[in-house]
């Protein structure tokens, strides 16, 4: 795994990989049009990394978050159908690297730097997948099948030269120990929805086991207009593990206020568009961002269109190349941010009827 992580990470090979990404035409228009003869300009400043950017205020301040995330295809298609609802609870410290920690870092990320930049962050999550029809006692064995995820998260992010590198490593369990079945039905009987009649062929449990790293360049082309500040953020990742093994690669495009530009993308479900929900607005100042993205990813195994493991199950033949576009805006005050993002995901499996609508809304406090 970690050398298909170092290969990646390489900022050489990561252009390779970003410029023959099925879609790259898409970001050779953006960045025509965002040229120096339209209106916004580039950046004169003399030439300094992103970690020499970054502000002392920002680097040794002692910032904590918490982020509730929720994932739902009611909060956009209003479908209940394939990947349906994920909640994500994180605990974000950007001044908390107990010397273990980092040393860990260190060893199993290749060019992973624990510096005064690391920060750490903890989450605990709960994903749910169900077929189309979830009236359906005895499930369409053509589609998707039934399946609950609960797992457990610790991830690392630091800055190095021009680039952000993230580790995280999950662990958790696929199958009826993950409350999949009872989560849905009982927020179905508070809502008086459908009932999902087919949770008997829900995939069998299994341990999960996952780590996943992504790198990504958050200023790798900026530009400013009057107050505004628009950043070009391209991004490789990649993960390994009996739940997801993928590679993929895309970028991210962030229109915000000059003052507020030390704002990331909101936290997501993995695996998705990359943001980790950080950002620094003064007490009683109000501040906003708008954001777009695109991600490719070749899918080299997916438990939850593979089936499991070491055991007979449900089970479809997933596509090799699957597609991800959002769109979004955060809304902050001071402390508290509030942030949605409409997600489009392309067919995931042979068989599968349309494309994937779902909407993420996460709430941040900092402290």
């Amino acid at each position: 795994m970690f050398s298909l992580l170092h290969v990646l990470l390489d900022f050489n090979e990561a252009k390779v990989i970003y410029e023959k990404m099925k879609y790259s035409h898409i970001y050779a228009a953006i960045l025509v049009l965002l040229s120096p003869s339209c209106a916004f300009a580039q950046d004169s400043a003399p030439e300094k990394t992103f970690e020499e950017k970054i502000p002392e205020s920002v680097k040794k301040g002692r910032d904590q978050y918490i982020t509730l995330t929720l994932e739902n295809d009611s909060l956009a298609s209003g479908r209940d159908k394939n990947y349906t609802h994920g909640t994500r609870l994180t605990y974000f410290d950007s001044d908390i690297m107990p010397e273990k920690l980092g040393k860990f870092a260190e060893e199993i990320v290749p060019n992973f730097d624990v510096n005064d930049t690391t920060i750490a962050y903890f989450s605990l999550g709960q994903n749910l997948y169900t077929p189309e029809d979830i009236e359906l006692r005895t499930p369409n064995k053509d589609d998707r099948p039934y399946a609950g995820f609960l797992y457990g998260s610790l991830g690392f992010d630091t800055v190095r030269d021009n680039h952000i590198d993230g580790v995280e490593l999950t662990l958790g369990v696929v199958g009826p120990a993950a409350l999949g079945r009872q989560t849905q039905e009982s927020v179905h009987d508070i809502l008086d929805a459908k009932d999902p009649a087919g949770w008997d062929y829900q995939l069998k449990d299994e341990p999960a086991l996952m780590v996943a790293g992504q790198r990504y360049w958050p200023d790798f082309q900026t530009f400013t207009y009057d107050n505004l500040f628009l950043r070009l953020s391209p991004h490789v990742n990649a993960s390994l593990g009996n739940v997801y093994t993928y590679a993929g690669t895309g970028a991210t495009l962030q229109l915000m206020p000059k003052q507020h530009k030390w704002q990331a993308p909101p936290l997501r479900v993995r695996p998705a568009i990359p943001g980790n929900g950080y950002f620094k607005v003064p007490q009683n100042h109000f501040s906003w961002s708008l954001f777009t993205g695109f991600e490719s990813r070749y899918m080299i195994r997916n438990i939850f269109l593979d089936g499991n493991s070491f055991k007979n199950s449900p089970s479809v033949d997933k596509k090799p190349l699957v597609h991800d576009a959002n769109a979004g805006i955060s809304l902050t005050f001071g402390k508290t941010q509030l942030a949605y993002t409409l997600n489009w995901r392309s067919k995931e499996f042979d068989g599968q009827d349309e494309e994937s609508l779902f909407g993420a809304l996460s709430i941040a406090r900092r402290f």
